[in-house]
Formats: structure tokens, sequence, C-alpha cells
């Protein structure tokens, strides 16, 4: 029979239907109502609940054991339990009156919603990695670039990216992502790399980033079957830009092991690259170079585009030549030779002029190249009246009607034109100090005749021009090859010794950076050439590391890249083996490192001095292939001399002198490096003062050295 407990009776039910609100019975005897307060009407029903609940089924009383009615209560056991407060229940215990078995839920359209009584919810989320988020931002600046081909803004997006820590990680990927590709985007990121090294990412990081890619080799080989032999290729290429140091792959070699792919490609391109016959050139061609043309074959390119124009006239295809040079930067090329042609060829000038006017609306010529073309015509205009009378008469015509037209800025024009012709006998003298010192310089490229060449100077008596040459001298060289590059520097050493002060080199710097902007409209490269001839001025101790910044505090406000320039020297001179990979930065130098010359010009004369043939040790020097070098023959062999109280060192000189071995330039300024260390030298060799005094009158009297060179200044 089931059991009743738990529910109310029909009797109960009835009680508690016409109960009074005010009464609150407190015991199943009727007999004592007791009147309570209105605010105790609302216990009313839960009281008589709770008096059912205590009371047995057949209605006799449960014993209370002295236990509040209200807070007893009875389980199926038949045990009592004291209940929580508000009869919440406890074990075994069916909860409150008005407790539901189900869960409750919030309704977020309650008009009483309040969001406070939601329930916390502990949401998980991915911790962002610093350098995860660096890496898919180095992804999309590398496809960036591959589809443009901009370095500049490849090189300022990485810039502002930061996170100079993890350029090692830029490096493998961008070589990673070209290894497979075509050959165009490898030889890009060859050019790009070339581009941040020393300005933007230091030599360290570039080898960290070179053996993280040997070091995953095997990784890579998964999905380009071809990896050796591409990264091979990469390093040998990083060699040759002389970004990566040759002794870069014995010492990746050393923290491989033998069994790694990594292995292979560091002898593939030691053996397979970096020691065949011209390799660098092989090097640098192996990718078709397509981004590397020299402005000669710019020019080229650009003169035989316009004359089939002239012939074909057909726009379109020229406009897409143009586009095809890919070098926005020296379009103003273009305009200054389409004028020029359109002067040479009356014929042709309609046509000219419709092509010009198109490649400015299609937004191919900016506004900036068309203006700059037009001012280097205007400054060449006289000389080109030489050859074509008519030329001025031309450009008058066609000037105004290009700005009619909207395709030629005006203002631009006037404000880049604004500096006028010189007058006056001084100018008139400095023009034709040029046009000398034009046909000395190229008859020092042909002759390579130092001597010559400070004579035909001496002969123009106008040392107050030596600034000038200076900058003429560097802007030759530039627009030619590095023999002509390497055959400057070492003028310029040279007559730093004999007729240049340095204040006359700080004075043609500063001259020469003064006018960067405008060297860089011939010159493609202009600011990283002038920052190598300025990191060479301070290695050959042409200037001082201190001259630096004077040049810089002379600089104008407004010449930005100028300033530029001499930071990109300090980044060089700062880089390891400095000294090594600038003198060689145009093929000076044999590769060495400018201690291992040292150590090796040492030992050549140690081995003479014990006994050794005259005819070898000359041999030996010459060996060298660093004639810029040989004051540090000098040098050491007079200090040799000195601590060996052993004057056959002289008689090698001597030699070495009649041969023509060393120079008087080269003579002069080992003599010039022992007078300046004379001090120091003292402390280890006590008569080093009296010893110099006497090398100097033997020199001087032998023709050594210059004759102002006394032995007065020694002292």
């Amino acid at each position: 029979m089931a059991s009743n407990e738990g529910f109310l009776t029909e009797g109960q039910r009835e009680m508690l239907k016409f109960a009074p609100p005010s009464v609150d019975v407190l015991s199943s005897s009727p007999k004592s109502p007791t009147l309570k307060s209105p605010g105790a009407a609302a216990k009313s029903a839960s009281v008589l609940l709770t008096e059912h609940l205590v009371k047995a089924p057949g209605g006799g009383k449960a014993s209370t054991a002295g236990i509040a009615m209200r807070h007893v209560r009875r389980t199926h056991s038949g045990k009592h339990i004291r209940v929580k407060k508000d009869g919440a229940g406890g074990k075994g215990t069916w909860g409150r009156w008005l407790d539901t078995d189900g869960e409750s839920h919030i309704d977020k359209n309650d008009p009483n919603y309040d969001s406070g009584e939601e329930p916390y919810e502990l949401v998980g989320t991915a911790v962002s990695d610093p350098l995860d988020d660096y890496k898919k931002s180095v992804a999309s600046i590398i496809e960036e670039y591959f589809s443009t081909g901009d370095v500049e803004v490849a090189t300022s997006d990485l810039k502002e990216l930061g996170s100079a820590e993890y350029h090692p990680y830029f490096i493998k990927r961008l070589v990673s992502m070209s290894m497979d590709r075509h050959d165009k985007e490898k030889e890009m990121a060859s050019v790009l790399l070339s581009a941040l090294y020393a300005d933007v990412i230091n030599p360290t990081q570039i080898s960290q980033g070179f053996f993280m890619l040997v070091e995953s080799a095997d990784d890579l080989a998964v999905d380009i079957p071809d990896t050796v032999d591409i990264l091979a290729l990469f390093i040998a290429r990083a060699v040759v830009d002389d970004i990566l140091p040759p002794a870069f792959i014995a010492r990746a070699r050393k923290m491989l092991p033998e069994s790694s792919k990594g292995i292979q490609v560091l002898q593939t391109a030691e053996k397979s690259y970096l020691s065949a016959p011209h390799h660098a050139e092989l090097v640098e061609r192996r990718w078709g170079g397509s981004t590397h043309f020299t402005v000669e074959e710019v020019k080229k390119r650009i003169a035989d585009l316009l004359r089939e124009y002239v012939e074909s006239g057909d726009t379109a295809e020229a406009c897409r030549c143009i586009r095809k040079l890919e070098v926005s930067f020296f379009y103003h090329e273009v305009v200054k030779r389409a004028l020029v042609l359109a002067m040479e060829m009356q014929s042709a000038e309609p046509l000219i002029l419709k092509l010009l006017k198109e490649a400015a609306e299609e937004g191919l010529i900016s506004s900036s190249q068309m203006v700059k073309g037009f001012s280097r015509m205007a400054e060449s205009i006289d000389d080109l009246s030489l050859d074509i009378p008519s030329a001025k008469m031309s450009f008058q015509s066609i000037v105004p009607r290009a700005i009619s037209e909207g395709w030629l800025d005006a203002t631009s024009l006037k404000a880049s034109g604004e500096d006028g012709p010189a007058n006056g006998p001084d100018d008139e003298k400095v023009k034709q100090y040029k046009k000398q010192i034009v046909n000395i310089i190229h008859e020092y490229f042909l002759s390579d005749d130092i001597p010559e060449l400070i004579r035909s100077l001496e002969d123009l008596v106008a040392p107050e021009y030596n600034p000038i040459f200076l900058k003429k001298l560097i802007t030759l060289a530039m627009d030619r090859k590095n023999k002509e590059k390497e055959m400057a520097s070492v003028l310029l050493s040279a007559l730093h010794i004999e007729i240049f002060s340095t204040e006359d080199i700080v004075n043609g710097f500063v001259m020469l950076l003064e006018s960067a902007e405008d060297t860089a409209l011939d010159i493609l490269d202009a600011s990283n050439e002038l920052a190598l001839f300025v990191a060479r001025a301070v290695i050959d101790d042409v200037l001082a590391p201190l001259n630096l910044e004077e040049i810089t505090s002379r600089l104008p406000p407004n010449c930005s890249s100028g300033a530029e320039t001499v930071c990109m020297a300090q980044s060089l001179l700062s880089a390891r083996h400095a000294g090594e990979r600038i003198l060689r930065c145009w093929g000076g130098g044999t590769g060495w490192a400018v201690e291992d010359a040292k150590d090796k010009i040492q030992k050549l004369l140690e081995e003479f001095e014990s006994g050794g043939v005259m005819s070898e040790a000359c041999q030996c020097i010459r060996d060298m292939g660093m004639p810029f070098f040989n004051h540090e023959v000098v040098k050491k062999a007079l200090v040799m001399a000195m601590e060996k109280k052993n004057d056959r060192m002289l008689d090698l000189l001597q030699e070495c002198f009649s041969e023509g071995l060393i120079t008087i330039n080269q003579m002069t300024k080992g003599f010039g490096r022992i007078k300046d260390g004379l001090d120091d030298l003292a402390l280890d060799i006590p008569n080093a003062k009296d010893k110099f005094m006497f090398y100097v009158e033997h020199a001087k009297g032998n023709g050594w050295v210059l004759p102002s060179f006394g032995s007065s200044d020694a002292s």
C-alpha cells in the first residue's frame, strides 16, 4: 500500500484554505491560536506544511526531542535530522518548497534581466607568439617584394616591422620561399639580401640566417629535390656579394653532422662554385642577373627602344618596353634621351612628345622623373647646342607645350632650375679647371701613372681647387668599372701623402655628398658607391673616423641623402672584418683579412732577415697583389731593422724601390706611419728616434721619400 506521507489530507487542505491571514499555527493543537503581526501571515502556509510533515501518517505526534518543530524533518527511514535554515534541506531531503528538479534558466528577454546573474564562463584564448607574428608579417613582405621588385619598399617595411632579433628568420624565409620559384625570384632574393646587409641586417644575423638554412637542408629537400644545388648557389652568391665571409663554410661544417645534407651544400658551394675559374661572374649570372644592369646597359636599352619607336610609331609597344626595364627611379634618362632625339630628328618630335605624354598620363613616368629629365636637359642645353645648333630653340618650344598639355609640372621645373648659370672671372676659371682635370683623370685611368698625374696637377698651380678635383675623380670613377674605382682610391691615398691636406679631403667629400642626389640621377647605385669610397678612405688612413662626424655636421639640413651615405659608411666600418671587405670591395685585395696580410709580411721579412734570397722576398711581396698596402712592408721592415740592429732590411727596400715594386708614395706613407708611432716605439727600442733619423736621411739620399719629408719632422 502506497504511503501518503508527505501529502496533505482533505481536512488539512480545508484548514489551510480557511485559515485567517493573521493566524500562525505553531503546533497541531488547535487550543491556543496565537495572534501574530501581519508580517507573519506570509509564513502560515509553510508552518502548516511543516506541521503536517512532522506528523505520523496515523495522526500521532512524532517526538521532537526538544527541537523546534519547524527545524525538524523526518526521512523515509524515520530518522530525525536538522535541516538548513529556510528549509533548504540537507542530505536525503527534498530541498526547499519552490525548488524544481530542472535547471533554472535566465531569459535575456526578461525585463528584469540582470547580466550580473549570468554564470561565469572561462573562455580559452591562444597566447600570441611574437615569433609566429613576425614570420607571418615577413611572409607578406616577401610576397609583395616578389610581385613588385621594389627593394626600397621591402627595406622600409622590414625596418617598420622592428623585431630586429628575428632577422635571421627573415633570411631563412626569403631564401626558402625563392627556392621553390623561378630564377627571377632567386635573383631578387640575392639582390634584396645585399641591399639589407649592414644597413638593416647586421653581418652576424646574415651568418645565423644562412646557418639555419643549411641546418634545415634535410627538411627543405623533402619539398624541393634540388635543395643542395640551389642552397649552395645562394651561399656562393652571398660570398661573392661580400655579405657572407668565406670562413662561414669552414665554421658551419664543424657544427653539422657528417651525414646531413647541409654538409653536401657546403661542399658544393666550395668546390663547384667558389673554386671554379671566373667564379664571381659565373655565380652572379647563374640566375640571369636580370636585376643587375650597369648604367651603360640601361642607357643602351633606352636608346635602342627610342629609335625603334621612332621607326615603328607604336606607342603602346614603346611603353611596354619602358616598363620592362624595371628601373622606375631611372626613367628621367628616358625623358632626357627622348628630348635629345627629338632635337636631332625634327621629324620625330611629334612622336616623341606623344610618347612622353602617354607615359605621363599612364603613370609610367612619374611627375618627379619627368621634371628631372627636363631639368637635366636644361643644364646640358648649352653643350648640346654645339652639336645641334637649333637645340635651345627646340627645347624652348617643347617646354611650354608640355606644360600646357599638363604632363610637365611648371612649378617643380622652375624650382629645380632656379640657380642660373654662373658668371664672373672666378667661375670661368673653375670651369676651365674642370675641363683640364677631366683630361688628366681620363689619362690616369688609361696609364695608371700616379707620378705623372701629380706633376700635371702641380702644373695647374691651383691647390685651392683640390676639393673639386676629388669630387670629379670619384664622380668619374663611379660611372666606370671596378678597376677605375680601385685606381681612384689608390690615387686618393697617394694625393693625401703628397699634395692634398686632410682639410682638402674633407671639403671634397662634403662637396661630393652635397650633390649626392644629382649624382644618383646618372648612377643607379650612387649612394652605396659613395659609402664605399668614404669607408675606403678611412681604411686607407686618408680620413680619420672623427672626420666622418665633421663631414656630417657640415652638410646642409636638407641633404638627407648625404647624411644617410655617411651613416652607411659608418655601418660598413663597424662590420666584422671591415678592413678585409672594404679593401677588396672593388677587387683591390685578394680576399685575405688585413691581419692575414700583416702576418704574411712579417713572415717573409723574418725569412729574409735570417738569410733569405733577395729575389724571393721581392717575388713574395709581388705575389701578395696588394700594392696599395706596401706601406706595411716598409713599416715592418724599418721596425725589424731597429730591433735586430741589422741594416739588411734597407737593402731589401732599396731593391723594391729600384724595381718599382714599392712606389715613392708607399715608401713615404710607411715612413710616416713610423714617425706617428715613434713615441710608443721608443718604449721598446730606446734608440728608436736616433735610428729613425738615420733611416730618413738614408731614404732621402736614395730618393725613396719626398724631399719635404725631413728629419726635423720626425723629431
